[in-house]
């Protein structure tokens, strides 16, 4: 049952790794592909051919577009997210959608059909080219994958700076965020699917040997960076709005930090070996360090407003710490940038443009006043404890759709007694 073949990174060169990447606003793991299928080898005894066929189409669409999407989906230009990106990127995801009915017949009702298939894909994160599983649920799982893949792409695209028509300097729409934070959601809650309802189907021994690329660890990181991407984008909202208080933006930005350390405590134990994962690992935490900065510096804005000298000298406490994080983030954006393959940052935009620019320049105002005022040592050499907040973004609500009515009773019975026959 479930039985697999993963194959050597060096064994057939199938796993394209471009050198360079281009702007990054949302990084996301090279895809995955599916490799084609004989649906007719393995089921032709035990489903009518129209189902087969019908199978057969809706994957090899997938294989097709995924295999020249795929080249291209990491070198993402403003050019291209504007006319062809994200269309492109929609088509595919409609394709997978098209497809989870059909192929979800195989599990339906512990269909024995399930084990019947070997299902090929093309890992990115994981040491080996690629997994082989006779495994349905395998499918299924990759497909949701491939999905949140392809919603934080779209989400990519939509975030990097495009210059406007009147001709100032690029910038990103308030549309475009809105939508970013839908699509990060969305994404979100494919991946928190497939951990609670999918992960449980495989049996212990055949999830240890899924590829890192859907391990449970990995796909919660990638699950907690969409969420922490989506609160980046509400605070930015919210700086840009005239009636978010300190409050909310500090709740927000405390928020994101949970989401991040979170993301790292699950990815950094994973055996992401090569590329791609390596830079992973340095994507969450550079936004990790990000995180912290921006907290720490409302976090300080709103203890300055305290009435006693033992609250501002902590509110100098955590500017520093805001500062200190800062110049750190920087350096842990460069080592990102740099790991192959290498990647640029777009023109900065929305929280951190506005606060690579408050941070140096409040810590340094406040330390100034401060030290007039009270001595140096009563200025706190350790920053002071973060607010501890509820994550109040959730994952989206998905569910899996319902079974194609071409799996009627007949077809599925058909499926059970095709197997039984043969095994027994």
């Amino acid at each position: 049952m479930g039985c697999l073949v993963s194959t050597p990174a060096d064994a057939g060169g199938i796993r394209r790794r471009p050198g360079n990447i281009g702007e990054v606003s949302v990084f996301v793991p090279g895809l995955r592909i599916p490799n084609p299928v004989d649906f007719s080898e393995s089921l032709g005894d035990h489903l009518p051919k129209s189902l087969l066929e019908r199978l057969s189409a809706l994957r090899t669409r997938i294989v097709v577009m995924a295999a020249q999407e795929a080249p291209t989906i990491t070198r993402t230009r403003r050019k291209s997210a504007t006319q062809h990106g994200g269309s492109t990127l929609a088509d595919l995801l409609q394709a997978l959608e098209d497809y989870l009915p059909v192929v979800l017949g195989l599990v339906k009702d512990g269909c024995r059909l399930q084990h019947k298939v070997k299902f090929v894909w093309v890992n990115q994160e994981d040491e080996e080219e690629e997994t082989t599983m006779v495994s349905a649920w395998y499918e299924i799982l990759s497909v949701l994958q491939l999905m949140a893949t392809l919603s934080l792409s779209q989400a990519n695209l939509m975030l990097l700076p495009r210059t406007s028509a009147d001709g100032y300097q690029p910038k990103v729409s308030e549309e475009s965020k809105k939508s970013s934070i839908d699509l990060f959601i969305k994404a979100a809650g494919y991946l928190d699917y497939a951990v609670k309802n999918i992960l449980p189907q495989f049996p212990a021994e055949l999830r240890r040997d899924l590829p890192v690329d859907l391990a449970e660890g990995n796909l919660r990181a990638l699950c907690l960076q969409a969420l922490g991407q989506a609160v980046d984008i509400q605070l930015g909202l919210a700086i840009d709005s005239t009636k978010a208080t300190l409050a909310v933006k500090r709740r927000l930005a405390c928020e994101m930090v949970k989401c991040w350390q979170q993301a790292q405590d699950n990815i950094m134990n994973l055996p992401l070996t090569n590329g791609w994962g390596d830079k992973h690992k340095l994507f969450i935490k550079w936004k990790y360090i990000e995180a912290k900065a921006t907290a720490y510096y409302y976090h300080g804005l709103i203890l300055d407003e305290g009435n006693t000298e033992k609250f501002h000298c902590m509110a100098v406490s955590a500017l520093q710490a805001a500062d200190g994080y800062l110049k750190e983030s920087k350096k842990a954006c460069e080592a990102f940038n740099t790991a192959v393959p290498i990647s640029r940052n777009p023109p900065l935009w929305g929280t951190m443009k506005f606060l690579m620019e408050k941070i140096p320049k409040d810590t340094s105002s406040k330390v100034r006043i401060n030290k007039d005022l009270y001595t140096y040592e009563k200025i706190m050499e350790t920053a002071p404890t973060l607010p501890d907040f509820a994550l109040a973004l959730k994952p989206d609500d998905y569910q899996l759709p319902v079974v194609d009515p071409s799996w009627n009773d007949e077809t599925v019975n058909k499926g059970h007694i095709g197997a039984n026959k043969l095994n027994g």
